[in-house]
């Protein structure tokens, strides 16, 4: 009776230990995130136009990695989203959820114009993966996203390699572009202009439906609003737009509002353009 006892006993200590592992397979362990430890600029993008980084930064943030845990710092377009949470919005709302505060940064834009915006340190569970982030806005509500942390690039200089060097003159640029439904495709090779150090982009859709884009905060009408006002579908003519870009070699947002649905609607798609050499 004894041995049975203590053979019971002994099954319990082994299952208790295999469970507990001292440690090993814990969620607070540390991942191997695939990067050395040091500092990065990477992408960081979601699945809402309205929730991104500020322009000013071209969707990049400071990626950090230390002892395998990855930290990546935000600054967004404003002060209206005053928290962010690790997780689902219903688990940001419970007792003793952890909520990531904001920091006050400063984002310098093209023009040399400074604003003063909300930045948040987030945890990244993985490169290339999405994963679930919530916020909560100045009006108290909580809504939930998905995220992405992609591209990094060591350095810690958001600006770095961003500005289009290019002489002045007019040049071919290939055009990838990622978002929508892939109806509607953007025609490429696309001119690009470059004049006293700026760089202007002709967006040409195969589809006549686009009555503006958004680029950085601004918009643009079609330049051919005219050839639009009788054009279909079949017509083979599409909205053209004249858009500025600042960088080469990597994805930018911008926005082009469709009318071929039963109601306007505002699509976010990355472009990327790479030189055409001759």
């Amino acid at each position: 009776m004894k041995k049975s006892l203590f053979a019971i006993l002994a099954v319990f200590i082994m299952a208790a230990f295999t469970l507990t592992g001292c440690g090993s397979g814990s969620s607070e362990e540390a991942a191997d995130p695939g990067i050395p430890d040091g500092t990065y600029v990477a992408t960081f993008t979601t699945d809402s136009p309205m929730f991104h980084i500020s322009e000013a930064n071209n969707d990049k943030g400071i990626l950090t990695v230390k002892d395998g845990k990855m930290t990546m710092h935000i600054s967004l377009q404003s002060k209206k989203i005053v928290n962010l949470y690790y997780g689902l919005a219903e688990d940001a709302q419970k007792d003793g959820a952890e909520l990531i505060e904001p920091t006050t940064d400063k984002v310098t834009y093209s023009d040399g114009y400074v604003d003063e915006v909300y930045g948040f340190d987030i945890p990244v569970p993985a490169i290339d993966e999405e994963f679930d982030l919530a916020l909560i806005g100045n009006h108290g509500n909580w809504y939930d996203h998905k995220v992405k942390v992609s591209n990094p690039v060591e350095g810690d200089d958001i600006h770095a390699g961003s500005a289009i060097d290019l002489e002045d003159g007019d040049y071919q640029v290939d055009v990838a572009k990622e978002g929508g439904t892939g109806k509607a495709e953007i025609e490429s090779p696309a001119p690009l202009k470059v004049a006293d150090g700026k760089a202007t982009l002709t967006v040409k859709w195969s589809s006549p439906h686009y009555d503006y884009m958004i680029v950085d905060g601004e918009k643009y009408e079609p330049v051919n609003k005219d050839e639009l006002a009788s054009a279909d579908e079949d017509s083979g003519i599409g909205s053209i737009f004249e858009i500025p870009v600042t960088v080469m070699n990597e994805p930018f947002t911008v926005i082009a509002d469709t009318t071929a649905m039963s109601e306007p609607h505002e699509i976010e798609y990355k472009l990327t353009l790479t030189l055409v050499k001759d």
